[in-house]
């Protein structure tokens, strides 16, 4: 903010100050005279059409006393820059090529007048005001200030926030500026910039390929150092607005460059860097502030970083020295495309200073001169000779010099200048071949070089297309940007300490394929003892199974890395959240997928269900035994005493009630699951409806032994037992209708008591159906135990009231510890807990009331006679056989 406030004031004082002293003078009313003439190094060359160039040829500039009590003198420039008058020279050498291209402007010559900005806004800034009004002291047209301007177009200026300010001002007279090394990404608005264009790509695209390369090589976390400036600190913006859209990466830190040599603050900027985790240094900064920078880099021995340069210090050759290569060795930076200029050596070859030297203009080409030969024209300094300098002759050889000057293996600002040039070459050529009629402008008519208004060479200057000799096509966009193109440089410090900078790839920009990033990684030089990329990460990648939590008050990149809750899963790296897993599935150990979840039922393949089904299997073969030993003995007297049909009937509803158990087992299906329950209720009110029906015969024999009860006996006769038996079997398959009807029970998957299994059960469906169904089984139980109890010490020595009694016992007690049991019993054991207690309260009446009878028939056979039972009896009571 203070740099942009400094250029509008600087702005606002040239422009009063230049603007107040061109006035129309009453002593000369016939002319316009200028009060004061800026004093500028510079090179012209005449022609019909002249363009203007501002270029760096010097590097510093100092003021004289500006006490005002005498007239203040002109700045002066010092710190001979030659790339910057290399620059120039492009510029003049593009322009002698034009001329002597009869293809492009026939009869038309270009002109050009060149000035020295010394790095100095309020130079550059009297520099593009003398190319766009002249420097002409007094101009004589008809009593009139009027006139063509003295330049169609500028290529400069080189410096952003020199464009920014120059093109402020030249934007108001729609004068075209093309510059060749202005990146500011602030320059593409066409709003405050009308007819600024460059043709070297703005800052937004440099950043967007620096992330394309911390992209490539996952650097995530990165510091960033920016000049004070519009170059700098737009850059910055441009660099944490697209990192923040993007989400490519964080700043570790963000830190501004001193302009000055303020050792305190750069001594607290290195050790910011020092204790930063950030391996990954990228600086957007001219070279004369990263000296002082490198300095403090050097004391305090800060090396294992990776730098990362813009175009504006990729190339500087003031860095590339052995002291700083410990530390800067391996940098990767963008730099402006190369070229090659055919023949642009043999131009440079044939300056001379007698030739191209005009008092006019400067000495630019002395001061040229006298760098490179290392000597000095007559009148030579005070002590010059003296000291054993020598003097120029300005017959010296070029050739015979090695001078960075001559290189021309690496034309990269001087290929823009180049391509500005021809670009205004290009629209001006266009210009004048319009044809009278068929014009862009109003009426359809033509500019013409007499009536030329720069905003007519702005309209054919956004259409130009041309390609140069290299192959690369020139156009602008509607902001007034080149297609834009980077070549991808690395520093690579050699085994013999020399230094080289080289291509290792490029950064385009291409209709069909968008920003595209071209790298050659076999070339590229790291600085580090693996030789490898540097790992710069705030925090290391999640891997797949885990997610992302950032940390508390530190950037998006800073975060731990937390597993996956159980049911979640995330097969992807640095994944913000997990996903729930469906249904049926759970997540895997390593939370990285989602896999089948486990199914549970009681089988027939685990051991518990194999269990069950033996016992289950082996109490109906018993059943089957039991009834072939009665039926064999079903004539004998301990059979034909105890209601043989009756036994029948019960042990044919034991075996019913052994083989049910086993649809208890294996998966549910809904018609397991709707038969399991019934087969259950009618089996067991099958058996105990035998086993009360033998209580009341029991009973009602005792009274018909007495006196006047005889009666008692019609009411249990063979149909009333077998009618009673199925009156209380059919209640409870009502019972069982009604409840598959309303609410059937169906296979359930539960997953309530293990998340990662699929627990298979019935469901009983009506909770009240079940519960009425049991009820039933236990009031009839309950009144066989009740009915045994009573009658349990009758006088018959074989009466069976104390079996039932027993066996009666041992059922309520199985069914009464079930029921809690059975609640509480997760998954598949309550399956398991029903079958155990089926099977329990089965064998309890198969043995309680079988057992005794089997042991006389197999092993007691004696005692199955009608004497041995009569001779049992107590007292002088009668046996009834009931049949």
């Amino acid at each position: 903010m203070w740099s942009l406030l400094q250029t509008n004031l600087l702005l606002f004082i040239l422009l009063y100050s230049y603007f107040s002293s061109a006035v129309a003078s009453p002593l000369f009313p016939s002319s316009c005279q200028l009060q004061r003439q800026f004093h500028l190094n510079g090179i012209h060359k005449s022609g019909d059409v002249i363009l203007g160039g501002l270029f760096q040829v010097h590097f510093f500039s100092s003021v004289a006393d500006l006490s005002f009590t005498s007239q203040p003198q002109q700045p002066t420039c010092h710190g001979f820059y030659e790339l910057g008058f290399r620059q120039a020279q492009t510029m003049a050498f593009a322009i002698d090529e034009i001329n002597r291209n009869s293809n492009l402007l026939p009869n038309v010559t270009l002109g050009y007048t060149l000035y020295d900005n010394c790095v100095t806004l309020g130079i550059g800034f009297r520099a593009a005001l003398s190319l766009a009004s002249g420097q002409e002291e007094k101009i004589i047209l008809d009593n009139r200030c009027t006139g063509n301007l003295p330049v169609i177009g500028i290529v400069g200026d080189s410096s952003s926030t020199h464009s920014i300010a120059i093109s402020n001002v030249l934007g108001l007279y729609r004068v075209p500026m093309v510059s060749y090394f202005a990146t500011c990404s602030c320059l593409t608005d066409r709003q405050k910039y009308p007819s600024f264009f460059r043709t070297i790509p703005s800052d937004a695209f440099q950043v967007r390929a620096m992330i394309q390369i911390l992209k490539h090589f996952g650097w995530t976390w990165a510091g960033l150092l920016v000049s004070d400036d519009d170059y700098g600190l737009h850059a910055a913006r441009s660099l944490q607005s697209d990192l923040s859209l993007s989400g490519e990466g964080c700043l570790a830190y963000f830190e501004i460059l001193p302009w000055d040599k303020d050792m305190d603050e750069l001594r607290r900027i290195v050790n910011v860097m020092k204790k930063s985790s950030a391996r990954v240094v990228i600086v957007f900064a001219h070279h004369s502030r990263i000296v002082n920078l490198m300095e403090e880099v050097v004391r305090q021995n800060l090396t294992g970083l990776q730098w990362m340069a813009s175009e504006a210090w990729t190339e500087a050759t003031v860095l590339q020295t052995p002291q700083l290569m410990p530390y800067l060795g391996g940098t990767l930076g963008i730099a402006i495309r190369r070229g090659e200029i055919p023949g642009l050596r043999e131009f440079l070859l044939q300056i001379r200073p007698d030739l191209h030297h005009n008092n006019s203009y400067g000495n630019s080409m002395v001061r040229f001169w006298e760098f490179t030969f290392k000597c000095r024209f007559a009148p030579a300094p005070t002590g010059w000779v003296e000291g054993r300098g020598t003097l120029c002759t300005g017959e010296e050889d070029l050739d015979n010099v090695d001078s960075e000057f001559l290189d021309i293996s690496n034309l990269r600002p001087e290929y823009n200048v180049y391509k500005a040039v021809y670009a205004l070459a290009y629209s001006l050529d266009d210009m004048l071949r319009c044809k009278p009629g068929r014009g862009p402008f109003r009426g359809h008519s033509c500019a013409t070089l007499q009536t030329l208004e720069p905003w007519q060479l702005i309209y054919y200057l956004e259409m130009v297309n041309f390609t140069t000799p290299f192959g690369d096509q020139v156009s602008f966009d509607e902001n007034g940007d080149v297609v834009p193109i980077y070549d991808v440089m690395n520093w690579v410090w050699l085994p013999d300490g020399n230094i080289k900078i080289q291509t290792v790839g490029e950064v385009k920009r291409s209709a069909f394929r968008g920003e595209e990033l071209i790298l050659d990684e076999d070339k590229i030089f790291w600085n580090f003892e693996s030789k490898k990329p540097p790992r710069s990460v705030c925090s290391e990648s999640c891997p797949p199974g885990t997610h992302m939590v950032r940390k508390k008050e530190e950037p998006k990149c800073c975060f731990d890395c937390i597993p996956c809750s159980e049911g979640k899963t995330t097969n992807k790296s640095n994944s913000l959240e997990c996903t729930s897993c469906p249904e049926d599935f759970w997540s895997n150990p390593q939370r990285d997928h989602c896999v089948p979840k486990k199914t549970e039922f009681l089988s027939y393949h685990e051991p518990l269900g194999i269990c069950l089904t033996a016992t289950s299997l082996l109490g109906t073969f018993i059943c089957v035994i039991v009834l072939g030993i009665f039926f064999y003995h079903r004539r004998t007297p301990i059979i034909r005493a105890n209601n043989s049909e009756l036994s029948f009937q019960l042990l044919l509803s034991l075996k019913l009630c052994f083989l049910c158990s086993l649809l208890f087992i294996g998966r549910p299906r809904l018609w397991t699951c709707q038969l399991r329950h019934a087969a259950f209720g009618i089996s067991f009110v099958l058996c105990v409806s035998c086993i009360l029906v033998k209580t009341m015969v029991v009973l009602a024999v005792f009274k018909a032994s007495k006196p006047g009860g005889g009666a008692s006996l019609k009411w249990f006769g063979a149909m009333q037992q077998r009618g009673t038996v199925v009156f209380l079997t059919a209640i409870q398959a009502a019972i069982c209708t009604a409840w598959l009807v309303s609410s059937s029970p169906f296979p359930h998957k539960n997953t309530l008591y293990h998340n990662d299994k699929i627990i298979y059960e019935c469901a009983v469906g009506s909770t009240v159906g079940f519960a009425v169904l049991l009820g039933y089984i236990g009031m009839l139980a309950f009144l066989s135990f009740l009915i045994a109890f009573l009658v349990r010490n009758l006088p018959d020595s074989f009466n069976e009231a104390k079996l039932i009694t027993f066996s009666m016992l041992i059922f309520c007690a199985v069914w009464v510890a079930f029921v809690p049991v059975y609640i509480s019993s997760p998954g598949n054991y309550a399956d398991a807990v029903e079958v155990f207690a089926i099977l329990a309260s089965s064998f309890g009446l198969l043995i309680t009331l079988f057992g005794p009878k089997c042991y006389i028939i197999i092993l007691r056979p004696e005692l199955n006679t009608k004497k041995a039972i009569m001779a049992r009896r107590n007292g002088t009571q009668k046996i009834f056989h009931i049949q």
